[in-house]
């Protein structure tokens, strides 16, 4: 009798922890901007200028969310009050969206500025190319293509993108014997005086800067798989030693593939990369719920995964680009922004929870269970959304 009550009442313990892992571990489900099949990217300005003055401009970018009004202020499509419309502008085949981006044309022009010296340029839109409807859970990546005349005498020009229409990524291909340009800006910041021959002015120490503060932001906020990641590798020991070993492992291992990515070494496509890296967030979460000790293969099974995180990486850097003559300083400068941003993760996780609970009996049913729970189930989540729903 007594031995049927005290395994009832383990019994009743065990299910009011599981039941309490699986409430929060749906909670966290529920936090907003925690899936990459809407986040809000960049646009891609890509420029060019012929012999006789004439440049283009082509411009990849997500059209349903810049006409549905979505910028800046939300990391994911559905966070916005105009989802609605932005899921029924996915929808729509490319001639209908063309006609809707007729009416917007003029404003989307006035959005954007050119400035060649004193003179403000005035580009046309000649080309929009739209992609059939495919997966709607999916952004659908339009071009457009801007041409224009370089006023007589213009040797630089700045780029301009309206802070309504979100960040952009903006790029002077390189003349023959230049390395070209390339630069990341946001909130509406207009980039430095872009020469006109592709010949990036910035000093070694300006632009080793905005790679950390690229690396930095492609993780905060950016970043959301690889935040999941590194709290998965919080959530089973909140010990500082252990936990930058394991970072340190991570990402001296992206580092690596990164730069074989780069060199063209080693390529894999987003299709193979991206559900590897949901299965990698899922792996972390479940070994968390099966044991309560750091093991020691830990920390090799952490620089595996890194492998693959850095191949998910080098998609960001492609889109930039690396000049030749900085094409180390600018990945040390994009590893060392990524290394910050994963060690803020873990300095805010520890103050939040780790600081004051890790050593409480409470801690691991109340923190490390659901919270190892809901990084496994939204790694599966991202896995059937990136192989099933792709």
């Amino acid at each position: 009798m007594g031995l049927t009550l005290f395994s009832e009442r383990r019994l009743s313990t065990s299910f009011r922890r599981v039941s309490r892992a699986v409430l929060l571990g749906l909670l966290l489900l529920g936090l907003p901007g925690w899936g990459k099949a809407h986040e809000v990217r960049p646009a891609i300005a890509t420029m060019s200028v012929t012999p006789d003055g004439q440049y283009s401009i082509t411009i990849s970018l997500n059209l349903e969310a810049l006409l549905a009004g979505i910028g800046p202020a939300h990391e994911d499509t559905n966070d916005s009050p105009n989802a609605s419309r932005y899921n029924t502008l996915r929808l729509l085949p490319p001639e209908e969206l063309r006609q809707r981006f007729s009416g917007f044309k003029e404003t989307f022009l006035n959005g954007l500025e050119l400035r060649f010296g004193e003179a403000r340029g005035t580009p046309q839109v000649s080309t929009l190319v739209i992609p059939e409807v495919g997966d709607s859970e999916l952004a659908r990546i339009s071009e457009i293509k801007l041409d224009g005349t370089v006023p007589h005498g213009a040797s630089s020009v700045i780029w301009r993108w309206s802070e309504e229409f979100g960040s952009s990524v903006i790029r002077m291909l390189p003349k023959e014997g230049t390395s070209g340009f390339s630069a990341w800006l946001q909130n509406g910041a207009p980039s430095d005086p872009i020469p006109l021959e592709g010949i990036d002015q910035r000093s070694g120490w300006e632009r080793f800067l905005d790679f950390v503060i690229i690396g930095f932001t492609h993780i905060v906020p950016l970043g959301m798989d690889h935040i999941l990641f590194v709290l998965g590798i919080f959530l089973l020991s909140a010990q500082w030693g252990p936990l930058l070993r394991q970072v340190t492992a991570f990402t001296i291992a992206h580092s690596i593939t990164l730069a074989l990515s780069i060199y063209d070494v080693v390529s894999l496509p987003p299709q193979i990369v991206e559900p590897l890296i949901a299965a990698s967030i899922i792996y972390v979460g479940v070994e968390n719920l099966f044991t309560r000790h750091l093991q020691k293969w830990r920390p090799v099974v952490v620089f595996g995964f890194g492998l693959l995180h850095g191949l998910g990486f080098a998609g960001v850097l492609a889109e930039i680009g690396l000049p030749p003559e900085a094409f180390m300083s600018g990945l040390l400068a994009f590893n060392i922004g990524v290394e910050l941003g994963q060690v803020t993760v873990l300095a805010i996780a520890f103050l939040a929870v780790g600081m004051w609970g890790r050593n409480r009996d409470w801690y691991r049913p109340w923190v490390v269970v659901p919270g190892s729970l809901g990084v496994s189930v939204m790694g599966g989540w991202w896995l059937i959304e990136r192989t099933l729903l792709n």
